[in-house]
């Protein structure tokens, strides 16, 4: 099974390029849904809401409707309280939780996360504090392209995030790797090398591919998604409307291949 989404849904540059003009904030979601089965909610990255939030999420997306949540930059970049952090999403997330819709907390580790024994052993202990929703990790830094870190992951039923992202010495190159049966998972992040490291969030993102960029993953999401019992997919190219239009194209190109 393939989700496709974005990394976020709620964004005012949105409107006249994915939603209507005159949309209101609050029924974004509701156009979303029509289109994507799937989203990644990344504000939790800067601050975690309370429940309530989450309560409103759910009861407005169908019953097999997928969120994944990123965790707190606590978690990920700060790497301090991270006990707190965790414990402090899980229960914000709990209606999320208790509706079954809640498929995966998503740890955005940074390039200066690099594998060592140490950070292997902090994953194992982030996992510990998601309890029962599966932790699944994206990197940055190349030390982590290795058959050892597979291995580990794969033992402890992790999934591993594959990227599509700038083709620069040190970051992750494209892969079909899945260390987990239950999940797989592609971030297409854009190809902007030069604003990715100098550039801010606005420009390292404002990317738009091109059909026959999106079709170079055919093969690898095929791979993928015949090891796995779900395959998500989600663009976080979102600026300016990108993200929307790039994943109703791979919708499109998947479906011209017949890939379900």
């Amino acid at each position: 099974m393939i989700l496709i989404g974005t990394s976020g849904y709620s964004f005012q540059d949105w409107r006249g390029t994915f939603y209507p003009e005159d949309i209101e904030d609050g029924r974004m979601l509701d156009y979303y849904k029509r289109f994507f089965n799937a989203v990644e909610i990344n504000s939790t990255y800067y601050r975690i809401p309370s429940a309530s939030v989450f309560y409103h999420l759910d009861k407005k997306t169908p019953p097999d409707f997928h969120f994944i949540v990123k965790v707190h930059k606590q978690t990920t970049h700060e790497r301090e309280g991270n006990r707190e952090a965790m414990e402090s999403l899980l229960k914000s997330t709990e209606p999320l939780i208790r509706s079954g819709k809640l498929k995966g907390f998503l740890a955005q580790f940074p390039y200066s996360f690099k594998d060592t024994p140490e950070n292997r052993e902090y994953i194992l202990e982030t996992k510990k504090f998601a309890g029962e929703i599966p932790l699944i990790v994206e990197f940055r830094h190349i030390s982590w392209v290795k058959n050892s870190v597979y291995q580990f992951l794969a033992q402890n039923d992790i999934p591993y995030v594959c990227v599509d992202e700038p083709r620069l010495k040190g970051l992750i190159p494209p892969q079909s790797i899945a260390t987990s049966k239950k999940i797989g998972y592609i971030r297409f992040h854009g190809r902007n090398e030069k604003s990715w490291w100098e550039g801010g969030v606005s420009e390292r993102y404002d990317y738009l591919y091109t059909e026959s960029e999106l079709r170079e993953w055919i093969p690898r999401i095929k791979d993928l998604n015949e090891k796995v019992e779900a395959l998500y997919i989600f663009f976080n190219n979102c600026h300016r409307g990108s993200a929307p239009k790039n994943a109703q194209m791979l919708q499109k190109i998947l479906e011209e291949e017949g890939i379900k």
